[in-house]
């Protein structure tokens, strides 16, 4: 649903603001699409005439989350995902900003492109979109973009997706290019020799189900080849997916050597692992795999010390006929907006991680990385915030779920907490009744 713009009064409620390590009971007021405030004592204080007064009754306010990969179909593969259909997800699980991949058809790879993104997003999609553009032409690996061109268009990083840039001559360049526009690569770091045809994570479990391995080095030789070129360049990177220890070794180097590297973990990486594959579920084939319950709770860990800085979906709809295959076969990927926050909420009610560090991981620092406005609740800040009920009970139904493709690999899962009320530049566009 759409609300008018009008004021707006979260009251009662738990606020918590991961920019300024808010976390108090008090009130919420917003109107003319900003936050004026948030403190306590707002409504006895008195709020103008014609402000909606909404009793959260304890429930939690916080910045609405800014999803940091997402793949959307459009253009090119609208009977994958739409603009429409995914900010429907989106606003159904409290993002209000999905930042899109560029492999798309054509790929984002030029301004043209990328004001075609944010044309076709600013008309039919009901949450911020914001793109980031290919690391280099056709996501070839060969010739970087033109990385000056394509920010001034509206680009907020560069990526090639799912995609590994391995001439380190290029992926040295485009640092060295990148810098000077203080621009922010985002590699998928996987050596794809040592992928190999691997589908899964290397180890016993893949030998028991006679499925090929991928190695957690493939990831780790990966990062350390760029940390490197990090350091001769200086230019700013973040590592799209972490898995494993021993990529969380590497970025932890890099980071006491005081390189601009930051890392990022999928949500199913932090809630899954390879277990849950059970009988050759599809669902669960991921890129990168699922790994085992060490790696994830070494993940964890590296999310509650900071080495981790970002939670994304990794939203990747495939359609019936991709996924309805033998396990070698199948598409990798899962959709993710509408459950990222809900798994997440997991992590927090078995104590392994506070409220605050998984919101500042999906709000906060993301907005912070990009450089886009969110993931704050301080005066001025745009009135992008959600309403949490942390302890409500559900069950994953995929034919429920907003996104035009159901691959979920929640799929029938038991969540306690979600979003009740998703409001963007001041107006609520989701409600749960």
């Amino acid at each position: 649903m759409l609300s008018e713009r009008r004021p707006v009064l979260l009251a009662n409620a738990r606020i918590i603001d991961p920019s300024r390590d808010l976390d108090i009971a008090g009130d919420l007021l917003i109107a003319d699409g900003t936050i004026r405030d948030a403190r306590k004592g707002i409504g006895a204080a008195g709020v103008p005439e014609g402000t909606e007064v909404i009793d959260c009754r304890g429930k939690v306010v916080a910045p609405g989350l800014v999803d940091m990969r997402a793949f959307i179909g459009e253009p090119g593969a609208g009977y994958r995902e739409t603009f429409a259909s995914a900010s429907q997800a989106a606003a159904a699980g409290g993002v209000t900003t999905i930042v899109c991949q560029p492999d798309t058809s054509p790929v984002i790879d030029d301004p043209a492109t990328v004001d075609f993104v944010l044309r076709r997003a600013r008309d039919t999609a009901i949450v911020h979109v914001a793109p980031m553009a290919a690391l280099t032409k056709g996501l070839e690996g060969k010739e970087m973009t033109e990385i000056g061109l394509l920010k001034a268009a509206g680009a907020v990083a560069f990526t090639d997706g799912a995609r590994s840039v391995t001439n380190a001559q290029v992926m040295r360049r485009a640092l060295t290019y990148a810098r000077d526009f203080d621009a922010l690569i985002v590699h998928h770091t996987e050596d794809p020799d040592l992928v190999a045809d691997g589908v899964m994570n290397e180890g016993e479990f893949a030998a028991r189900l006679g499925l090929f391995g991928i190695p957690t080095a493939a990831e780790a030789i990966m990062l350390e080849r760029d940390m490197r070129l990090v350091a001769l360049t200086k230019g700013r990177y973040h590592a799209a997916s972490v898995t494993c220890p021993s990529s969380l070794a590497v970025l932890g180097d890099a980071k006491e050597a005081g390189l601009a590297v930051t890392a990022a973990a999928s949500i199913n990486h932090l809630t899954l692992n390879e277990n849950d594959i059970g009988p050759y579920r599809t669902f669960l084939k991921m890129s990168p795999p699922l790994r085992a319950e060490s790696d994830r709770q070494a993940l964890v860990q590296a999310l509650n010390d900071g080495l981790i800085d970002v939670i994304m979906s990794d939203h990747n709809p495939q359609d019936v006929e991709t996924k309805r295959l033998p396990f070698a076969e199948a598409a990798a990927g899962a959709i993710g907006l509408e459950t990222m926050l809900s798994a997440g909420l997991r992590l927090v009610h078995s104590g392994d991680v506070t409220l605050p560090t998984l919101l500042r991981a999906m709000s906060t620092r993301p907005a912070e990385l990009l450089g886009i406005p969110g993931g704050t609740l301080r005066t001025g800040a745009p009135a992008d915030v959600i309403v949490i009920d942390t302890d409500v009970p559900w069950v994953v139904n995929p034919d429920e779920l907003k996104s035009k493709c159901k691959n979920t690999p929640f799929d029938e899962a038991r969540m306690t907490g979600r979003v009740v009320r998703t409001i963007v530049a001041g107006r609520t566009i989701f409600e749960s009744l």
